[in-house]
């Protein structure tokens, strides 16, 4: 009878730690599956933070430009870090024949947000006329058109001076001479010689 029970209390034993085994098996795989399941995560997290880093920073070295005038293709155009005016010329398909390339500098660095414009001949050769049409600046105080401030940078000329300067000429119209200024009263030949030669009436 002992010998029966000795029997059974093995058998259930034997019961209870094969349960217990499998149960931490199991336990032991849940675990592991977790953590393989996290380290993926993580995996795809860090996947995806370093392609959007590296869209970041594509986007940050593209420097956009707007292309008019005489090329085939005008509009906007993002060129990389670095790129050269004849770049984005390439990208709005070349130049027309009309164009006129002799004074651009197709070796210059472009810079965010530039206007690239390419003059035609025609336009060229106008703002070559304009330019040589221009007076020179020979630095000297246009008493017809010289606000205070400039009027002041004149020797002898105070506030008061220029003022009265600014009167006399919304009075009469303009100054037809230099030598118009001595009929300003407190502007005597003294002053005048002083700066005749910095002033014009042009």
């Amino acid at each position: 009878m002992n010998k029966i029970r000795n029997i059974i209390f093995i058998l259930m034993l034997m019961l209870l730690l094969s349960a217990c085994g499998a149960q931490s098996k199991e336990t032991d795989e849940i675990l592991l599956s977790d953590r393989n399941e996290n380290s993926d995560t993580d995996r795809g997290n860090e996947d995806t933070g370093q392609e959007e880093l590296e869209a970041g920073n594509e986007e940050q070295k593209l420097l956009y430009v707007q292309v008019s005038g005489a090329v085939k293709h005008p509009g906007v155009y993002g060129l990389s870090e670095g790129s050269r005016v004849f770049h984005a010329l390439e990208l709005a398909g070349g130049v027309t024949k009309e164009a006129e390339l002799g004074s651009m500098n197709q070796a210059e660095r472009v810079t965010d947000g530039q206007m690239i414009r390419v003059l035609t001949a025609e336009e060229a050769a106008q703002g070559e006329a304009q330019a040589d049409a221009l007076p020179e600046d020979d630095g000297k105080v246009n008493l017809n058109t010289a606000a205070k401030e400039e009027l002041m940078t004149l020797s002898g000329i105070g506030e008061a001076k220029a003022e009265s300067i600014l009167a006399w000429r919304e009075e009469h119209g303009s100054f037809a001479q230099i030598e118009d200024l001595m009929k300003i009263e407190g502007i005597k030949e003294g002053v005048f010689s002083k700066i005749k030669d910095s002033v014009k009436v042009q």
